[in-house]
């Protein structure tokens, strides 16, 4: 490809520059509301720009909740929280047939998956057949009801939490159902400087007594322009191999290193290639870039991966974890 083509792909753009500083002030508003947790703030965007869900885990009281409650006020749309518990059934995610007797037919009564936002609370509180209703519901952007299936709102996000400190009494997710969210984020706690402009935020809170409200409102329409304009970023074809040959390493990590021989069970899918370059695509966008660099896509490969690859037992009990196994392949696998 030649310098002038490739200056034609990645010429700015007066409505992607536009957009781009919606959602940097879109940003900077949950930032005042959500502190101490940038990172976890990035990541529900890029999922929102990426079309994806995201998995959250973390210990209790970091805000979790918080930040997807703080994303649906700024935005067009409806939220709903849903608290898994072992007593959920499926419908009452879904929603059921209630009968009217008055006329003596049933009326499709829809459940709370039928909303923008979804915050999936302690996902892994609730049985199998409760957590499948769900994922399905994200897979297929439909669900099935008696003989009927009804579509999904086009703008649908899914955020689920998980506690990773309490697991007595917790239905662990699958691992090829770990596989239908985009990202698998871990947050941990703030520092001391971070903590007390935590106290002083909700003391304020506490005194005011007012609900903040956001300075504006992000309509659907700007969300789906932003997915538009992502798709079309530029990102060059030796890029685009060192991101699939990076999602090859997972499979086989042997080919890097004697050291890796024997570390993996099994490697990230296809569907992991296509998470991994929809994030970084996102990434860029969100730094104001109007291309893809390998930094975008080295920003997103724990996130997007860490969760798609399961280490052998020899290599847990050695001490690997995904995260450094991910970072090894990072330092390894060659940039052409």
């Amino acid at each position: 490809m030649t310098s002038a083509n490739t200056a034609a792909k990645v010429q700015d753009s007066p409505v992607r520059n536009t957009l781009q500083n919606r959602f940097k002030q879109l940003k900077d508003e949950l930032s005042t509301r959500i502190i101490g947790q940038s990172e976890l703030l990035e990541k529900i965007l890029i999922a929102l720009l990426a079309d994806g869900h995201l998995l959250v885990e973390g210990a209790p009281g970091l805000a979790k909740t918080t930040a997807i409650k703080e994303l649906g006020d700024r935005i067009e749309g409806d939220f709903s929280r849903i608290q898994f518990t072992p007593d959920l059934l499926p419908a009452d995610l879904t929603g059921t047939d209630i009968y009217r007797p008055a006329s003596g037919t049933f009326e499709f009564q829809p459940g709370p998956l039928f909303h923008n936002l979804i915050l999936a609370d302690e996902i892994n509180r609730a049985p199998a057949k409760v957590q499948s209703a769900l994922l399905e519901a994200m897979g297929e952007r439909q669900i099935t009801v008696g003989r009927k299936t009804y579509r999904l709102p086009e703008l649908f996000m899914v955020m689920a939490t998980q506690n990773p400190i309490e697991q007595e009494g917790t239905y662990p997710l699958p691992e090829a159902q770990m596989d239908r969210f985009l990202l698998h984020v871990n947050i941990s706690y703030p520092q001391a400087a971070t903590e007390r402009a935590i106290l002083r935020l909700v003391r304020n809170e506490e005194i005011s007594k007012n609900k903040p409200v956001g300075v504006f409102e992000l309509s659907q329409e700007d969300i789906f322009a932003a997915r538009k304009e992502i798709s079309q970023l530029h990102i060059a074809d030796a890029l685009e191999e060192y991101l699939v040959q990076l999602v090859l390493a997972t499979r086989n990590p042997s080919l890097y290193g004697d050291d890796l021989n024997n570390t993996i069970q099994y490697g990230a899918s296809p569907r992991g290639t296509i998470a991994l370059e929809r994030t970084a695509r996102a990434h860029a966008w969100l730094q104001g870039k109007n291309f893809v660099g390998p930094e975008d896509i080295q920003a997103m490969a724990v996130d997007t991966l860490r969760h798609r690859v399961g280490l052998s037992y020899a290599a847990e009990s050695a001490g690997m974890t995904r995260e450094k196994f991910i970072e090894i392949l990072l330092h390894r696998v060659p940039l052409s």
